[in-house]
């Protein structure tokens, strides 16, 4: 698949970059894309909810009544999860949501996710560039001439760029990430990719090893 490649300014240069089918030409696989997105929003979790248990109170363990002719329940001390301000029973406790996955198989869904967009024609080919300033104009008016500006879009970059990323960081729908960081949720969450030359081949060496 062949896709054309623009400049900052939204006009085509008359290149065109072939994509490789390997990573952008493969037959989605809605599986594997779920495992990593699943595996990606676990990771997001921080885990550390925490209720006290009976044990863990700081209330009295005096016995509130006796055991038998009270006409209730058995109850013990003020910590019994049965009263108002006691101990909770199986309450959450700290842990750890992490899902691990192999490396194929993320492979597998990264390639997955890149190639819906490719079948979408929601990938834009732009030339390398950056800017001068971080000046959220210059990130805007990228997205306008590119004719995006109506989607959310995720910009693709081969290496950090602070002055790109801070040109975005106050449009809410747009994205920078870098190739090397790219996965599978933040490629799906995205409208359109668009993506430099030199990251492009960033991804297609990382995704065809």
């Amino acid at each position: 698949m062949e896709v054309s490649v623009f400049n900052i300014k939204g006009e085509d240069t008359g290149r065109k970059v072939t994509l490789n089918e390997a990573v952008f030409g493969i037959e989605p696989n809605d599986h594997a894309i779920y495992l990593d997105v699943k595996r990606y929003l676990a990771a997001q979790r921080q885990g550390t909810a925490k209720a006290k248990e009976r044990s863990e109170m700081s209330g009295s363990t005096r016995k509130l009544g006796r055991q038998k002719g009270g006409g209730g329940a058995r109850r013990g001390d003020i910590n019994s999860p049965v009263l108002v301000g006691g101990a909770r029973v199986f309450g959450p406790k700290p842990r750890d949501y992490s899902i691990k996955l192999n490396k194929k198989l993320k492979g597998l869904a990264r390639r997955s996710a890149l190639a819906y967009k490719a079948q979408e024609n929601a990938l834009v080919v732009v030339e390398d560039f950056t800017f001068d300033a971080p000046k959220t104009k210059s990130f805007k008016a990228l997205v306008e001439n590119l004719k995006v500006a109506d989607k959310k879009v995720l910009l693709v970059l081969p290496g950090a760029d602070t002055n790109v990323y801070l040109s975005s960081r106050n449009l809410q729908r747009a994205r920078v990430a870098i190739a090397s960081d790219l996965h599978t949720y933040g490629v799906l969450d995205a409208g359109v990719l668009v993506v430099t030359e030199k990251a492009l081949e960033d991804i297609e060496a990382t995704l065809t090893k």
